[in-house]
Order: structure tokens, then C-alpha cells, then sequence
């Protein structure tokens, strides 16, 4: 196996656990992730691209984008909606350490502004 298909598949699976982890942690986007993942996993293994895609609970999230190259206005707003209830319930209950609550606040306000104006709506 050459050497970039390694990096890639590397690249693509280290994404995709990142984007995996961004379902549960509160302030780490999801989506730019298994974007990422998606695409590098469409050059660098056939195999896991369709994987990936054909994945019941993402896959067709990742489709429709490449499809048509942004997120429809709905799940733009039900994905960022998740997001701050998450991160609401973790600052609120979870946290206790000021400073990790204004973090994943910041995080939150980053992960809102790369949704709302970074990827383009459909």
C-alpha cells in the first residue's frame, strides 16, 4: 500500500473519531470533521468512503453536502440548536471550573460562526 494512501486512510479514521467525539462533547463540531473524514477517505480507500457514506445515522448528512456542496437551512439550525443545548446542560450541571465553562462557551460561539457562515447553506 503506497505511503499517501496510508496517510490518508490515518488522516481520514484520526477525523472521523474527532467528528465521532464531537457528538458528545459540547463545543467540538461534528460536521467539518466528518467532512474531512469523507474526503479523505474518498482518495484514500474506496472501501471506507462507502462506509462512510452509507452509514445510517451520518452518511446521508455527508452525501447531501457533497451533493450539493452546503447543509440545508434545517439541519444547519437543529445541529447548532443540539450543540448549545449540550453545551447549556454541561456549563449548567457538569462544570465546574469557570474557566473550562467560558472555554466551552468560546468553543460553542466558534463552532456556531463556522455553521452559520463557513458552510454554506442550501
Amino acid at each position: 500500500m503506497p505511503v499517501t494512501k496510508i496517510f490518508l486512510i490515518f488522516f481520514g479514521s484520526l477525523f472521523l473519531c474527532i467528528g465521532i467525539l464531537g457528538i458528545f462533547i459540547p463545543g467540538l463540531p461534528t460536521t467539518p470533521f466528518l467532512l474531512l473524514a469523507a474526503a479523505l477517505y474518498l482518495r484514500g480507500s474506496e472501501k471506507l468512503y462507502k462506509r462512510l457514506i452509507n452509514n445510517r445515522y451520518i452518511g446521508h448528512h455527508i452525501a447531501e453536502f457533497q451533493r450539493n456542496k452546503g447543509m440545508a437551512l434545517k439541519v444547519k439550525l437543529l445541529a447548532i440548536l443540539t450543540m448549545w443545548c449540550m453545551i447549556g446542560i454541561s456549563v449548567h450541571f457538569v462544570i465546574k471550573s469557570i474557566w473550562i465553562k467560558f472555554l466551552v462557551i468560546g468553543l460553542g460561539i466558534i463552532g456556531t460562526i463556522v455553521m452559520g457562515l463557513v458552510i454554506p447553506t442550501i
